[in-house]
């Protein structure tokens, strides 16, 4: 065998499996030339061992590669489902938003302003609640992967995150009480209330959903 240019059966035959199966590794590669060689007795010596026939394998492999005439890419993970997504550390801040929701309807409904002093966490998930749930969420939904602020540092994204939902909270909290001003409930805690717990799930429901469609790769 030329040490220069790598046999002429065996390296169309390396070509031809690597784009129609499109092997990840080296190993998977062999394997599937070995096999083709089963078919075809003519790519290497029916004489030669099996080590013998990796080596050779192997080698062609290799001055094909130093060539540029192949590359192994590996291929994307396949998709995940929903279901599985929602359990990965992606899915942290869905989670979060939806605990700190509860808790929030919760203590309005449960804590009276009398009862001190757990009538502060009353205010303080209230105040949390208010000044950054819904426009946490609505921002989640219009931008699931980043936001389109450019930015230096990949750490000020937190930052513009915050200070954008909290621009949004303040712009749906007041367009909620006005729209409920024309409906018989009127503005008062309780419609209030539940319309933002109402509008912050379906914006964190939203978000989950297109961030998964964005960020899970897609079938070949």
């Amino acid at each position: 065998m030329n040490d220069e240019t790598p046999t002429e059966p065996l390296a169309e035959t390396i070509l031809r499996i690597t784009a129609q199966h499109k092997p990840e590794t080296v190993s998977q590669l062999v394997e599937l030339v070995r096999q083709a060689y089963a078919e075809d007795r003519e790519m290497l010596d029916v004489r030669q061992t099996y080590e013998t026939q990796r080596k050779q394998i192997l080698s062609t492999i290799l001055k094909l590669q130093q060539q540029g005439k192949l590359q192994l890419t590996p291929r994307p993970p396949p998709p995940l489902p929903t279901s599985a997504y929602l359990k990965t550390s992606a899915a942290l801040w869905f989670w979060t938003t939806l605990v700190l929701t509860l808790a929030t309807l919760t203590a309005v409904f449960t804590i009276p302003e009398t009862d001190y002093p757990l009538v502060y966490v009353r205010y303080a998930l209230g105040a949390t609640f208010v000044l950054g749930l819904p426009g946490y969420a609505f921002t989640r939904a219009l931008f699931p992967q980043q936001l389109p602020i450019k930015t230096g540092e990949k750490d000020l994204d937190i930052i513009e995150r915050a200070a954008l939902s909290i621009g949004m909270s303040l712009a749906l909290v007041p367009m909620v009480g006005l729209l409920l001003n024309y409906t018989p409930w009127g503005i008062s805690l309780t419609p209030i209330v539940l319309s933002l717990v109402t509008l912050t799930v379906v914006f964190a429901v939203a978000a989950i959903l297109r961030e998964h469609n964005v960020r899970t790769p897609k079938k070949p």
